[in-house]
């Protein structure tokens, strides 16, 4: 059999369970502006959370609510979309992951995936307007 056509990495786990770990991932992620996980899963999460990233740059309440949506979480949809994505200069290539040696016991391969940029995420106070 060939494995045209299929699409990411299973992880040994139901669908339920392997969207669920994803989500948690992207929003530690998200949180934390670096995580180190398995290399499986640092290159898993790269595509989705590039994509998000490239959502809440676009703006606007229907973007917003597809974040929501994917992340299962208000808060990190906000700081994506309110905090993150504005200091974001480039146009892809979002998060860079570096190799981070092998983890002692089952010796997998660890890998530290991070902002490309630079990110301070102290929210900036908007503007009292008219």
């Amino acid at each position: 059999m060939h494995r045209h056509g299929y699409k990411g990495r299973k992880f040994g786990r139901e669908t339920d369970q392997r969207r669920a770990l994803k989500r948690g991932l992207m929003k530690a992620l998200i949180e934390h502006q670096s995580i180190t996980t398995t290399l499986a899963r640092a290159k898993e999460i790269r595509r989705d959370t590039e994509k998000l990233i490239t959502i809440a740059k676009r703006g606007g309440l229907a973007n917003r609510r597809l974040l929501i949506s994917r992340l299962d979480d208000i808060k990190s949809a906000d700081l994506l979309m309110d905090v993150i994505a504005p200091q974001i200069k480039r146009d892809s290539g979002y998060l860079r992951i570096e190799r981070a040696g092998f983890r002692k016991g089952d010796n997998t391969e660890m890998g530290t995936i991070s902002f490309v940029d630079n990110i301070d995420l102290t929210p900036k106070a908007k503007k009292e307007g008219k």
